[in-house]
């Protein structure tokens, strides 16, 4: 389909589509020097307040000609906002507006609280503030996913239920989940077998067919890994192996996709060699 022949009522009945699986998620937090996203086949944004709205108007355009979503991704690493007692409606308020003024495609929740997981109190937050953010950002004109680890999967871990919890509750609002199966330790989600069917007794019943065997749908499962070694402390796997095994994820029922942490180290050409066994370009 050629974007740029379609008549104006498409082209934004297109641009406000939910993406159907597989998804193919690239996240960059790293500076370049470069003023505004580069181009589009990079697959990358940044900067987004310091451009006009012309210019801002003029690469979204680009994006979505390009199938591309561009959203922005909250919290991460250094942010607790449940230990710090963020109000978690004000807070979805917040990002909400901060999306609708920058015309951005949604939000991706990095929620990274782990003290607030381990003391049975980061669920409700979440909940409460998921709500909230879909109530601001409707279903089918915007995007909100999660990005959680995979080990708050583990059913039987969290004193607040974990994300099975989060998802037994607002799932039904949450467009997909980028799960981060990296930096859980140095031989965990490392081979397909771990990867995809058997997790270890350290984080039980984590992998990619369990979670999904424990109530959430395959095609709501992107499997999130590192680019290169230096992008996270371990669970890196290969392009090649990865893609061997999207190819056995694929056969047995899985659809989801791929996330990648991060841009520069993953650009298209990542993404390319990890489908070229599952979804060949």
């Amino acid at each position: 389909m050629n974007y740029a022949t379609l008549g104006n009522e498409a082209q934004e009945i297109l641009s406000l589509a939910t993406p159907v699986p597989p998804h193919w998620v690239i996240y960059w937090d790293q500076w370049t020097g470069d003023i505004g996203p580069p181009d589009v086949s990079a697959i990358s944004a940044q900067e987004w307040t310091t451009l006009t709205d012309a210019q801002r108007a003029t690469i979204k355009s680009q994006y979505a000609a390009a199938g591309i979503k561009l959203i922005v991704s909250v919290f991460g690493a250094t942010d607790a906002p449940t230990s710090t007692g963020a109000d978690p409606v004000e807070t979805a308020n917040t990002f909400a507006a901060w999306v609708k003024q920058y015309n951005l495609d949604g939000v991706d929740v990095d929620y990274e609280d782990f003290n607030a997981f381990d003391g049975g109190k980061a669920e409700a937050w979440l909940i409460s503030f998921t709500t909230q953010l879909r109530a601001q950002l409707p279903s089918g004109s915007y995007i909100i996913t999660h990005a959680p680890v995979a080990p708050w999967f583990s059913p039987s871990i969290w004193p607040g239920g974990g994300y099975l919890k989060v998802h037994s509750s607002v799932g039904s609002l949450i467009d997909w989940y980028n799960v981060q199966f990296y930096n859980q330790g140095t031989s965990e989600y490392t081979t397909c077998s771990g990867l995809l069917t058997t997790s270890s007794n350290t984080w039980p019943e984590s992998a990619l067919f369990q979670i999904g065997a424990n109530g959430v749908p395959l095609s709501k499962l992107v499997i999130g890994k590192p680019a290169t070694t230096s992008d996270a402390n371990n669970g890196f796997m290969s392009t090649s192996t990865l893609a061997s095994c999207l190819n056995t994820a694929k056969a047995q029922g899985w659809n989801g996709g791929v996330m990648v942490w991060q841009y520069p180290d993953a650009t298209a050409s990542w993404i390319a060699a990890v489908r070229s066994l599952s979804w060949p370009v």
